[in-house]
């Protein structure tokens, strides 16, 4: 029994914040030689070869930000408007009131983020909103005709 309890005392697991901004001042971090020893040490206490491909796939994600925030979701209202295939399954599938409510949510993000803006986002969202709303016109259209 002592031996059991032993064993589990030795299997713990450590928390590491890997945020690339600091939660107090918003700030990007400096990559630190500690982190760099917590993922070694990780590697060596049972982590698998899965969970190190993983973390080197998030370090090749982009940055989010505004921008590329409203650009994901544009993307997730053209899939579902049938203008692009989903990468999950390869294939073109339309469901217009999923990509409805995307565009809505675009539009209560504008409205909600009026005057919060740069110019440039602003503009970015503005013109993914009027392509999304004149496609997502024509996609009704065609499955009505249909």
């Amino acid at each position: 029994m002592a031996g059991e309890e032993e064993k589990r005392e030795g299997k713990g697991f450590t928390v590491q914040d890997r945020r690339r901004f600091s939660p107090d001042t918003g700030e990007a971090r400096e990559n630190t030689g500690a982190a760099a020893a917590g993922t070694a040490q990780e590697t060596k206490e049972g982590g698998s070869e899965s969970q190190s491909a993983e973390r080197s796939r998030q370090d090749l994600l982009p940055e989010i930000n505004f921008s590329t925030f409203v650009i994901s979701l544009s993307t997730q209202a053209l899939m579902q408007l049938g203008e692009i295939a989903s990468p999950l399954s390869g294939k073109v599938e339309t469901d217009i009131p999923a990509a409805k409510q995307m565009v809505d949510i675009l539009g209560m993000l504008q409205e909600k983020t009026k005057g919060n803006l740069n110019s440039s986002e602003e503009r970015l969202l503005e013109d993914i909103l009027f392509d999304l709303r004149m496609r997502y016109v024509e996609a009704v259209k065609k499955s009505r005709s249909n």
